[in-house]
């Protein structure tokens, strides 16, 4: 591959990046006040899912052009984000479970497919990059882990509307987290594998 062809792959990664980071600072926004308003565990934790989203898209747009041992660097540090965001997830479906609540099951559905149409978006800039280092590889996991959860809140939201209670909402919240301790594991093993792989070379 030649420099120019370089510097116009790089060009393509920053971009897509920048795209990605907006919109998910955007639906982050959304789950937050939606998730306020409707009093939902499940939009609350999609709210935390993006915004840890957002900050490992910002660390992946500083790691481009940095050496390899600062790349697997970052991708431990947005492994371990998720990780950190799944414990608080579940702790607040914890809360909500104790004390109570009353999520509003319309709300969590229409959040859902705004945010599942932002996702595919998403995922469809991502997957045209070719070469994706271990940050990209873990800015497409996030994308698609979102995607999946959204599916979570849209089931969530009609199971809370056909039966007036909140455990739906609380097990979609849960559910959240730990798909994203899945994703969190995946990241930092890759990480990991990339690390083996340097050494052995």
């Amino acid at each position: 591959m030649s420099e120019a062809d370089l510097d116009l792959s790089g060009q393509n990664k920053r971009k897509t990046l920048w795209i990605v980071l907006v919109l998910n600072v955007g639906i982050a926004a959304g789950f937050f006040a939606t998730g306020y308003l409707g009093d939902s565990s499940a939009l609350i934790a999609n709210g935390l899912d993006n915004s840890s989203d957002a900050i490992v898209y910002a660390i992946s747009l500083i790691a481009l052009g940095r050496p390899p041992k600062w790349k697997r660097g970052a991708a431990r540090f947005s492994g371990i984000m998720l990780l950190i965001f799944a414990a608080g997830v579940i702790l607040d479906a914890g809360r909500r479970f104790l004390t109570g609540s009353d999520p509003i099951g319309m709300s969590m559905m229409i959040m859902a497919l705004v945010a599942g149409a932002v996702n595919i978006l998403s995922l469809v800039l991502l997957k045209r990059l070719k070469g994706k280092d271990v940050n990209l590889r873990a800015a497409t996991t996030f994308s698609l882990n979102d995607f999946i959860s959204n599916g979570g809140i849209l089931v969530g939201g009609a199971l809370v509307l056909w039966t007036g209670q909140n455990w739906p909402d609380l097990v979609v919240g849960a559910g959240v987290a730990l798909i994203a301790i899945y994703g969190g594991i995946d990241i930092l093993r890759d990480a990991q594998c990339e690390a083996d792989k340097a050494k052995e070379s």
